[in-house]
Parts: C-alpha cells; sequence; structure tokens
C-alpha cells in the first residue's frame, strides 16, 4: 500500500490589502493555499506543503559518521600526548608606525544636498521596486536611507478608517498601477493620514484603492514582522 502523504502546516496572518502578496509569496516557497479567516483588520491564511521524509541511507549514513569521527579523534589524542613538545614563547610584534599617514584626509568625497531618490537615479530603489514585500532588502534600503525623499508610480492598495476616527485612514501602497492586485515591491503603509497630510496637488473629493498616483514621501523604518514599510507624505500627484 502506498504511503500516505504527511503534510506540514503553517498558518500567516496578513494586513488587509495584502493577502495576495503573501499568497504568491507563499506558493513561491512551496506552499499550498488552504482557506483564508476574514477578520476585520486582518487576514488568517493557512497553509500547507507535503513533508520531506528522511532517507534511511541518510540516517544509517550518519550514524555511521558519528562513529568514524569518534574513532578520529581518539587516534589523534593518542598520538598527541605522546609527543608533546616545550611550547615557545611568542614573538613579540613589531611596534606600530607612529609615522603620520602623508595622504590627506579627502573632502571631495563629501555627499552634496541629499536629493529625491527615483527609480531612475538610484539602482538600489529601482530593484527595490521589484523585490517580494518580505524581502530582507526592504529593510536593508530602510536602514540607509531613513529620513530621505523617494518618488515613485504607484497606486492605493488598501484603505481603511485609523482606529475609530473617520478623517483619518491607514493606507497601503504598492509600486505600479495595480491596486489591489499588486503583488510585487514594497507594501508601503502610510498610517494615520489625512487628506490634507497627503498634499494632493490636484483636490480630489474621493481617494481609494486602485486610485494612481505619483507618490513623493519620506522613508521611514521598516517592520519586518509585518512586512509593512512606512513612509510619511511629502506630496500626492494623481495620474
Amino acid at each position: 500500500m502506498a504511503d500516505e502523504i504527511k503534510y506540514e502546516y503553517k498558518t500567516v496572518r496578513a494586513v488587509r490589502g495584502t493577502d495576495n502578496l503573501v499568497i504568491s509569496k507563499m506558493q513561491k516557497d512551496g506552499w499550498e493555499f488552504v482557506e483564508k479567516e476574514q477578520g476585520k483588520l486582518r487576514s488568517t491564511l493557512n497553509f500547507r506543503r507535503p513533508k520531506k521524509p528522511l532517507p534511511r541511507l541518510l540516517i544509517g549514513g550518519a550514524a555511521a559518521a558519528v562513529v568514524i569521527l569518534a574513532v578520529v579523534i581518539g587516534v589523534a589524542s593518542a598520538l598527541s600526548g605522546g609527543d608533546k613538545k616545550e611550547d615557545k614563547p611568542a614573538e613579540p610584534l613589531a611596534a606600530p608606525s607612529e609615522k603620520p599617514s602623508a595622504t590627506p584626509t579627502s573632502t571631495a568625497s563629501a555627499p552634496a544636498a541629499a536629493e529625491v531618490i527615483t527609480p531612475q537615479n538610484n539602482p538600489e530603489f529601482a530593484a527595490l521596486l521589484k523585490v517580494d514585500y518580505c524581502d530582507e532588502a526592504n529593510a536593508d534600503f530602510a536602514t540607509k536611507y531613513e529620513g530621505q525623499k523617494i518618488e515613485f508610480n504607484g497606486s492605493i492598495m488598501n484603505m481603511a478608517s485609523h482606529a475609530d476616527y473617520h478623517t483619518r485612514y491607514d493606507l497601503l501602497l504598492g509600486p505600479g498601477d495595480e491596486g489591489p492586485n499588486t503583488t510585487v515591491g514594497p507594501a508601503f503603509k502610510y498610517k494615520d493620514v489625512s487628506m490634507l497630510d497627503l498634499n494632493l496637488t490636484v483636490k480630489t473629493a474621493i481617494v481609494g484603492p486602485g486610485d494612481k498616483f505619483r507618490f513623493v514621501a519620506e522613508v521611514g523604518e521598516y517592520n519586518a514582522t509585518q512586512c509593512l514599510f512606512y513612509l510619511h507624505p511629502v506630496s500626492t500627484e494623481a495620474r
């Protein structure tokens, strides 16, 4: 009789609006999507994948390797015990040169005034907009460029009221034009912002998922636990 397939299971909690990103990432890692439990602010996503059985030959080989290693260690210990030599005193290290460097410190490489980072002038940012939203590149970029301004074409993936407010919101942004269907790039987040905070260059009464803008924002922190890349709005231009 054929062996029954054994599965390992994994549950992931995702912020509303990032479900497609999470499912896409897990499927790339070999997980099968099973079901979703929708909460008010978060979704609970369940996955499974077949367990890989450990080959019997591998188990036996590992045990044999342990025995061989023990024998080798014992022989080496016996040989070294009968041929012990008197340790020689360590030679003194050469004294470091006190002669100052003749090369003056260059000031020409000091950075100029920071310019707004775009995919066109910064290869790191261009690459970031194409990586997985949980990729380590997000944390590296946030650490390196925190406080600097970035500019990119993006769309609103999700929008929800912040806490119990009716005029303040949490916005989830993605690069490109796919809105809620975005599956690549960071999950950028504006937290607790009003319509005035967005500094819309073209006034509009309605802003919602799917709307496309040219975003200029200040780089904030990256939350690796939630895979959320926080930004602070500077200006928002409708496209």
